[in-house]
């Protein structure tokens, strides 16, 4: 499967910006081959724009997750639409199960190649640490995955990768591949490589991390979008600007890796 990976440029509060950012990529990765295109962080609002949450939420039904679909539907290419400020009470009256009647969450919407929504995913670790989240958003309840081509897609957002817990219960679930949207900003560089690879190695299984660029008042994500294979190598990545890389992936390799060295054989549960 080729995977990719679209870093893009979010401006804070330009919803439309965002939005039509996150179509050109995906555009562009389908003219490249992919089979698999994946979004950052609130890509639709800007993570650190916390004053324009209530402004841009939308429900799952809402204009940017149906323009992705209808865009993956056209062009045959199954899209992780990053996440989105999801509005709960709305995607609640649309019928949607959702963790809360109203508020709003950090929503992550896996599109296949038809258009059809397949899994989604409310972040589970709302950061707090010089962030708004954990006073603007509700946290999810339940953990996503999706089969498509030939893996066991699973999702994480940003800071859920400070809790291992989380990616041993989607190993749990059968997880090959986990697909990572972030808002990650600078200084924490060594800790996005350290704990994506970390995931990778200690679960042995592909880990993907989808991040933004852009500057917010006094946060500026640092970009560095990477493919990890289950050995913890670096397969395809970025620096800190805009742009869409892709990687050749294939889940014989976490077949193979796993047998090679069965360490999930010897948990002690």
């Amino acid at each position: 499967m080729k995977l990719a990976l679209a870093q893009l440029q979010i401006e804070g509060s330009e919803t439309d910006t965002n939005r039509d950012r996150a179509l050109s990529a995906i555009r562009e990765a389908a003219d490249r081959g992919a089979d698999l295109v994946a979004l950052p962080e609130i890509f639709n609002v800007g993570y650190f724009a916390f004053d324009s949450y209530a402004r841009g939420a939308e429900p799952l039904e809402g204009p940017t997750i149906t323009a992705i679909q209808d865009l993956a539907a056209d062009l045959g290419v199954a899209v992780l639409a990053g996440t989105i400020v999801e509005d709960l009470a709305a995607s609640a009256a649309d019928g949607l199960e959702t963790p809360a009647e109203d508020g709003y969450a950090n929503t992550a919407v896996f599109v296949d190649d038809t258009g059809e929504r397949r899994g989604v995913y409310r972040k589970h670790h709302l950061f707090g640490y010089g962030s708004a989240e954990q006073e603007l958003l509700e946290p999810g309840e339940s953990t996503t995955t999706v089969e498509y081509g030939g893996f066991t897609v699973g999702v994480t957002t940003c800071y859920d990768l400070r809790f291992p817990a989380l990616y041993r219960q989607l190993v749990d679930a059968g997880a090959t591949l986990v697909l990572v949207p972030s808002a990650w900003p600078y200084p924490r560089v060594e800790h996005w490589r350290v704990l994506s690879r970390a995931r990778a190695i200690e679960n042995l299984l592909y880990v993907a991390t989808i991040n933004g660029v852009g500057t917010f008042d006094e946060s500026t994500l640092l970009g560095r979008s990477t493919v990890y294979d289950p050995w913890g190598t670096t397969v395809a990545g970025l620096g800190d600007e805009p742009g869409v890389v892709t990687a050749r992936i294939d889940p014989e390799t976490v077949t193979d890796y796993r047998e090679e060295f069965p360490a999930l054989d010897d948990r002690r549960l």
